[in-house]
């Protein structure tokens, strides 16, 4: 695959802080390629690339088991900048001193810049967004302040000799006025990338080292239909054309319609070698009586894993599979200093000692907006490309309690309205992600002239830049209207339609 020995590329260290994703995918935007990496990665690992970045973190740098990185990287004489916690362990490690703020700033801040500073040339004082308790109290040797608010003499310190820089702000957030144009300086003014990363030339890329890695051998692919596993079969179809076989297993579980669409779209548009398993029986009767979510996810996963060995026995040999990871899986299932997020298995868990040679994982370093670009490049259509974020088990952690064909039958055309109505309004690519749940709570209504008991459903949007924190929606009242009327009347049981005003955190964003 396109990787580092292609591109120019920068480090991202990672300290723990919520916004190591964030940053990278800000970087890759500006055109320059970008990995994320442990904090405690040994310098001479590092030596290969442009210039490195630490992230934010949780903790304090004088605690017994802060996290710091080796103080020999700054004898590489790369470019680094620190971010929040990231400037402090820049400050601590060189000799300076890092104290309590005295008041701690948080939110939109006002902050004044040093214009000729590498760092913030056009950059005008302006809003900054601060999350800290500690500051930079005493400058290292050989730095001077170059950024204050009114509440942080050096909001940004710099050594420009040595090409130092750390800010106790954060540049990667949306509410940093010009925080896009700091990254480009430091990326491009600083460190001298050439901004060699370009998505426009990554298919052929991949494509071509596809090809040369299978050669003539076989391939099997488990395709979901979500965008990532759509994207990593279609560049793998482009490089060994029949030798790809897919296996699509259709669990019941999926939203109105969808199952069709992946059907038609692979089998029909694209000639690829297709296997579609209809096992909703065989996984709902698994589910039967089952309402424990984490049980629920562990049945369908466990269940995935045996039509999936059924259906690739039948096929005599395969060499390889395909699966369609991509790099926030790999940062989530552990790469940096916070706790592991959630372990990332693409195909529903697979054993490795299924009997394949090896691993196809053509999108391994894609962040997902960067896989929809390939997509798109690849000619897949936009229904499948821009599909909404879905669960691993599918509509069975938006039911509320059991799953029964019935109940996610109900789900299916209530979610079904929702995206449909989202869409008639042009909402559909602004919103982040947007479905409906099942609750389980039943409530009063009045159908006609009686008295009905039926099913509540909630509705949820959100948007988010990276999945960890998320705002709800403020979607218009029309539409929220002419939802819950066409849900009440053409789903039948559903009495009551509900919206979700809950913010991550202290909510996540799916409900199971």
């Amino acid at each position: 695959m396109p990787t580092p020995q292609n591109h120019q590329a920068v480090v991202v260290l990672d300290f723990g802080g919520q916004y190591a994703q964030l940053i990278a995918r800000r970087v890759r935007d500006l055109k320059v390629y970008c990995e994320i990496k442990p904090y405690h990665t040994p310098p001479q690992e590092l030596a290969r690339y442009q210039g490195v970045i630490f992230t934010g973190g949780p903790g304090s740098v004088y605690a017994p088991d802060a996290p710091l990185c080796s103080p020999e990287l700054f004898q590489l004489g790369l470019p680094v900048l620190g971010i929040c916690y990231g400037a402090q362990v820049m400050a601590h490690l060189l000799g300076g001193k890092v104290q309590s703020a005295g008041a701690p700033e948080f939110g939109k801040t006002g902050t004044s810049f040093v214009s000729s500073s590498p760092l913030f040339s056009q950059v005008p004082d302006s809003v900054t967004w601060m999350s800290h308790n500690d500051a930079v109290g005493q400058l290292p040797e050989g730095f001077s302040a170059c950024a204050s608010s009114a509440g942080c003499p050096v909001a940004a310190m710099e050594n420009r000799e040595k090409k130092l820089y750390a800010v106790q702000f954060h540049p990667e957030v949306a509410h940093t006025e010009y925080g896009n144009q700091m990254l480009k300086n430091f990326l491009y003014d600083v460190c001298g990338c050439a901004g060699d990363w370009e998505m426009g030339s990554f298919a052929q890329e991949a494509v071509e080292a596809l090809r040369e890695r299978i050669g003539g051998k076989k391939v099997l692919c488990a395709l979901s239909g979500g965008v990532d596993s759509s994207v990593a079969a279609m560049l793998v179809h482009r490089a060994i054309g029949k030798n790809l076989t897919c296996i699509f297993v259709d669990h019941g579980l999926l939203r109105k319609g969808e199952g069709g669409l992946v059907e038609r779209v692979f089998r029909q548009e694209f000639d690829m070698n297709i296997i579609r398993v209809n096992a909703a029986e065989r996984f709902l009767g698994k589910l039967a009586g089952v309402t424990e979510p984490e049980r629920k996810r562990k049945i369908i996963g466990e269940e995935f894993i045996r039509v999936f060995e059924e259906e690739s026995s039948k096929l005599g040999k395969m060499d390889f599979l395909c699966q369609g990871t991509i790099y926030p899986d790999v940062v989530e299932s552990g790469t940096g200093q916070a706790a592991v997020i959630k372990s990332h298995h693409n195909v529903g868990g697979l054993p490795e000692d299924i009997g394949f040679e090896g691993l196809v994982e053509p999108l391994r370093d894609l962040f997902k907006d960067e896989v929809r670009r390939v997509g798109i490049e690849l000619g897949i259509p936009e229904a499948l490309v821009w599909r909404q974020p879905f669960p691993g088990p599918g509509l069975a952690v938006r039911i509320i309690g059991e799953v029964t064909q019935e109940r996610a039958a109900t789900l299916q055309e209530a979610d079904a309205i929702f995206r449909e109505e989202v869409a008639k309004c042009g909402l559909d690519r602004e919103i982040g992600q947007y479905f409906a749940v099942l609750t389980g709570v039943k409530s009063v209504g009045v159908m006609g002239d009686g008295r009905s008991y039926g099913e509540t459903i909630a509705l949820r949007a959100v948007n988010t830049s990276d999945f960890m924190t998320a705002d709800w929606v403020h979607l218009p009242y029309e539409l929220l209207g002419t939802v819950s009327n066409r849900i009440v009347n053409e789903v039948s049981g559903v009495t009551r339609v509900v919206y979700d005003i809950t913010s991550k955190p202290p909510a996540t964003i799916e409900w199971e």
